[in-house]
């Protein structure tokens, strides 16, 4: 007989699983509204995912985005709400997520996430061919 101590099975809490899992990012984080406004005026077309910590849609939405940002990490940034409620403001953000794309330092086209529903990979799929951004 094993005289190592025997530990008792995990059990979900609620029935719920929680997965592990660690994110690569792919995407440049930006942190503050300056770090954004020097960054639209040096890059001619870039993508920023606009989204909030704490929302279960920007979180589900966060590893499509940065599977989209792998190969051309140039296009794509993300900012999150935290701190940053000012620029939210600024660019109309009122539901998170949202993708906005600039071109020439100007907002060319968006993609607004849906109340209660967020955005889809297909949705970011079209916005991107619509961009004309490829990869490398």
């Amino acid at each position: 007989m094993s005289t190592r101590a025997l530990k008792p099975p995990v059990r979900p809490i609620l029935g719920l699983r929680i997965r592990s899992c660690i994110m690569v990012s792919m995407s440049r984080i930006i942190r503050e509204r300056r770090e954004l406004a020097d960054l639209l005026k040096s890059s001619d077309r870039v993508f920023v995912l606009f989204y909030a910590s704490w929302c279960p849609f920007s979180l589900g939405f966060l590893p499509v985005y940065e599977k989209h940002a792998a190969g051309r990490e140039e296009h794509f940034v993300r900012m999150t709400l935290d701190g940053n409620e000012n620029v939210f403001d600024e660019h109309g953000i009122q539901v998170y997520p949202t993708v906005i794309f600039f071109k020439g330092g100007k907002i060319y086209r968006r993609l607004d996430g849906k109340h209660l529903a967020g955005l889809k990979e297909k949705q970011l799929t079209e916005l991107i061919d619509s961009c004309a951004i490829n990869r490398d």
